[in-house]
């Protein structure tokens, strides 16, 4: 159970960056090596993004909850949110679009916020029982949002498939208990931000 990270990009470069990349570095140079990362990983929080992606009707009301289908390493199946590491240099909104983009493909067309303000912060502990939220491999702060999303969406990454369901069956028990890491009760926190928590 993990917060997940995705593979480097080595297309993306901090807007306005006139940083220009060593030929030991990776192009990018908001990513780190693995080492460096398990390193910082012992020593520091992390920040990350979550996206809820929802489909709305005409009145923007919730009428589908989008969630990601995955297989573990340990070769388990779980369900997941879209999430990742923000990069240094990068913007919250930028971090949020990359990751949707990754996780659920160029056509989805995610409606970003108009606010970075996020509708819930999660805090991820190596420790089980700290939060309702683990992950064994670091703390971690993530911002979640709720993000309307009006294309076609094909998994991507690591993900096996995106799941549609209505507010009333992703609020139920029995999927909740699918989620990694205490996803489930975010997901709930998603639908009640929206006025769809029944």
């Amino acid at each position: 159970m993990s917060v997940r990270t995705p593979d480097p990009d080595p297309e993306w470069t901090p807007e306005g960056s006139n940083i220009p990349p060593t030929p030991s570095q990776n192009s990018n140079p908001g990513w780190l090596s693995d080492v460096e990362l398990a390193e910082i990983r012992r020593r520091l929080p992390l920040l990350y993004v979550e996206a809820v992606p929802v489909r709305v009707d005409g009145l923007g009301q919730v009428t589908e909850v989008g969630m990601l289908l995955r297989a573990t390493p340990t070769g388990s199946i779980t369900r997941t949110l879209v999430s990742g590491r923000v990069m240094y240099g990068e913007t919250l909104r930028d971090a949020l679009f990359r990751h949707l983009e990754k996780d659920l493909g160029p056509m989805a067309f995610p409606q970003l916020p108009a606010s970075p303000i996020p509708f819930s912060v999660a805090e991820y502990f190596p420790l089980p029982g700290v939060t309702q939220f683990y992950d064994e491999r670091q703390h971690a702060v993530s911002l979640a949002y709720v993000v309307p999303v009006t294309g076609t969406c094909e998994p991507r990454q690591d993900a096996l498939e995106v799941t549609w369901m209505s507010p009333q069956e992703a609020a139920s028990d029995e999927l909740s208990a699918e989620f990694e890491g205490g996803r489930g009760s975010l997901l709930r926190a998603a639908l009640a931000s929206v006025g769809r928590l029944i």
